[in-house]
């Protein structure tokens, strides 16, 4: 019978095998393996009145930033960055809008686009808002720009 042989052989092979991966002196550590290179985190794209425009698209269904143009379901936005609030003329402004006061200055804007409804209960402008901080300050720089 020819079993021996391929035992033999076998046992030969496992033992040679055995010693992979293994220091070459029993005293010797393993090398220890570096770590992964972190991979840097992409950079945050900063907000641009031109990504604010795009946003906008969103709010043209009510609104307008033309220059002397007509009120819609909300009233024109030219310019109403730095304008009091609810005071665009021929609009007519919920009661909690008119009750609201001060200016609509970048502070109050990004606060109320965050979350219309719920910044100004009473409010008749129906928009969930603009949930993405980036995209409420590229709004915002986009509105500046129509303020001009």
């Amino acid at each position: 019978m020819h079993a021996a042989p391929v035992l033999l052989a076998g046992a030969l092979i496992a033992a040679s095998l055995g010693g992979c991966g293994k220091a070459s002196k029993p005293d010797e550590a393993p090398a220890a393996q570096s770590a992964p290179a972190e991979t840097p985190a992409p950079a945050a794209i900063k907000p641009t009145a031109a990504m604010g425009e795009q946003i906008f698209r969103r709010c043209m269904a009510c609104h307008t930033v033309d220059k002397g143009g007509a009120n819609g379901i909300g009233p024109n936005l030219h310019g109403v960055v730095g304008r009091a609030v609810a005071a665009h003329p021929g609009f007519s402004y919920s009661g909690a809008m008119k009750a609201r006061g001060g200016v609509w200055d970048e502070a109050a804007l990004d606060t109320f686009l965050a979350d219309p409804m719920k910044t100004l209960p009473g409010t008749r402008m129906a928009f969930a808002g603009v949930i993405d901080a980036a995209d409420r300050e590229a709004l915002i720089l986009y509105l500046k720009t129509q303020s001009e």
